[in-house]
This record gives C-alpha cells, structure tokens and sequence, in this order.
C-alpha cells in the first residue's frame, strides 16, 4: 500500500460540455473557437522559442494582421475620432467621443495581446472603442513591445505617457485601465509611479489581468483546454518579455506587489472558465487584505476575453462604465 500522500487530484479523462447555464450567443461563441473533437483551436499551435527572434517576428506580424482585420470590422461603427501623436516617445493614440459625458476626465487604455501583439492599428481601434462605451477621451498607449523591445520597454513607455498627462490633468480625473497584458501593465504603472513619489488616478479598471508572470495560480493547472480562448499558459511570451529579469518583480508580476503603501480602488474581473482566474482571485484578496476597496466581477462559464459580442459582454461593459463614472468627479 503506498502510504505516501498525494500532492493533487487524479481526474479521469472526461469532457467537459458548455454549460446551459449561460446565453445562448455564449455558448455559440464557445464552440466557434473548438474543431470537431473538442480541441481548443487555439491550443493547436506552439509559440517560438523566447531565443528564436525571427519566430517571433513573423508570429507577431501574423497575429496582429488577423486582430487587426476582426478589429477592422467594428471600426465602421465606432463614432469616436482619433488621433496618433508622440508623447516624450511613446505612441498615443488619443480618442475623442462625439459627447462626452465628463470633458476634462480621461481613460487610460492599456491593450492587451500577451505582451507582445495588439498594437498598431487594433490599439487605436481600441482607444476609440472605450471612448464611445464609456463617453470620456481615451488614450490607448501604443506601447513598445519584444522581441524588438523587452521589459521595462512598455512600462517605460506607460511611465512617460502617465508623467504628461500629469501635467495636463488632475489626478483624480484619471482613471487607467488594462485587460489580459494590459492589465499587468496597468497595475505595474500604478506601482512604479507610487514608488517614483507620483501621485495616483482615481482608479483602476482590469480585465482578466495577466498579473502573475510566474503563473504560479490554481487555474493555470485546473483550466488549462477548458479556457478556449487561452488554452495553455503563456511562460514563452513572459520569458520573452522578461529578458533576463525576475519574473516575481512586482513591476512584472504585479501580484507580488505591497499594496500597504497605498493602492487605489479597483475593478477586475475574470470568468469561472479563465485560465487567468487565480490572477484575479488572488489580486482581489491581496487588495482586500490592506483595505483597499476592490470589486470582483466572476463570469460564469467566460473564458479569457470574453464572449465576443454575447449579452454577458455587455453586462461587464456596463459594470466598468459603472464603476469608472462613480470614480470620476460629477460632470459640472
């Protein structure tokens, strides 16, 4: 008899269908992104090497050519203009509702796309996305990525973007926000400009945030296929980014953080079925622990990324516009 314990739980092979617990524009929306046999269509490709520049290279030029072509479908409906300036180098694409609901207020758009896709022309769709949701200007950061620019490339850029609007507006009418990659980004900014002496914004909005570089949580292991949309963890893309520094550095795993020394109220969300679910879970009790006010906002069934379009989306796009508006001095 093997008396030695056992350091987890066996579980037998099984399916695992799509619940009818949730819409059916979800459920629709889960088996699109699963072939014939169940296989998350995204679990079938292996990403590069971190060595290997020219894998990454044509993977990123490959993946932002199909995001921006999807994003490139809803830019006919967006209504906010844009416009691209540099910002002490960093790109800023800066959009403007067409009826904004507070004038002198801004959101920080941080995109996401694993730290190294989603810049370029689906960044700047994206700032004009949140700008018509929540009717305030965004600036969505173009941030540098690798393999041409590895960490602290991005928070660098973050950083200065952050210092200007400092200069233009008052820290309680900012408000940043950050989903997946974005999110990392966003939750590391506010540290490193807490420890640089900076003030903060008003509050922080974070989707599925990727805070956790070491993927040192319960559902890396336990969601893995079942996410669809993110089937497999991302260490690849994290030593990539990295380079050579310690994956646990709170400016890269954010998680890690001391949020005694003053934090700021937070939004973050994530979905029973997130492969980053432990992310947000564990960043909600590390927040709660030193009373920093934190909602969390658990989707049943919801990959990372959400649905794509189903009713559950729109509900958390009213949640964050809730939530920023609330944080946000009253219009006058």
């Amino acid at each position: 008899m093997n008396t030695i314990p056992a350091d987890g739980v066996r579980v037998p092979a099984r399916d695992i269908p799509f619940p009818h617990s949730i819409s059916v524009e979800a459920q629709a929306a889960l088996r699109r992104l699963v072939n014939a046999d169940g296989m998350p269509l995204n679990a079938l490709h292996c990403p590069p090497h971190p060595e290997d520049f020219d894998g990454w290279m044509r993977l990123k030029a490959a993946a932002d050519a199909q995001y921006g072509a999807a994003m490139a479908q809803m830019a006919g409906q967006l209504r906010a203009s844009v416009e691209t300036v540099e910002v002490d180098g960093a790109t800023v694409h800066i959009a403007a509702p067409t009826n904004p609901l507070v004038e002198d207020a801004i959101y920080v758009d941080l995109h996401g796309g694993g730290l190294v896709f989603g810049g370029g022309a689906v960044c700047r769709i994206g700032a004009q996305m949140h700008a018509d949701q929540l009717g305030l200007r965004c600036w969505g950061i173009d941030y540098r990525m690798p393999p041409e620019h590895p960490y602290p490339a991005a928070l660098d850029d973050c950083m200065a973007v952050y210092r200007r609007l400092l200069q233009q507006y008052s820290p309680r009418n900012i408000i940043v926000g950050g989903r997946s990659a974005g999110g990392n980004l966003a939750a590391a900014m506010l540290l490193r400009a807490r420890d640089e002496g900076l003030p903060l914004p008003a509050a922080l909005v974070l989707l599925s945030p990727e805070v956790d570089l070491t993927e040192s949580g319960d559902s890396f292991v336990l969601n893995q296929l079942v996410d669809v949309l993110l089937p497999r963890p991302l260490m690849s893309n994290n030593l990539l980014y990295a380079a050579d520094a310690d994956l646990a550095h709170p400016y890269l795993s954010p998680l890690f953080g001391d949020f005694s020394r003053g934090f700021v109220p937070t939004f973050v969300q994530s979905g029973t079925r997130d492969l980053f679910l432990s992310n947000a879970v564990r960043l909600h009790r590390a927040l709660r622990r030193v009373n920093v006010p934190c909602e969390l906002h658990i989707f049943e069934a919801m990959p990372h990324g959400g649905f794509m379009g189903a009713p559950e989306d729109m509900e958390l796009r009213a949640e964050v516009a809730r939530f920023v508006h609330a944080h946000l001095p009253p219009p006058d």
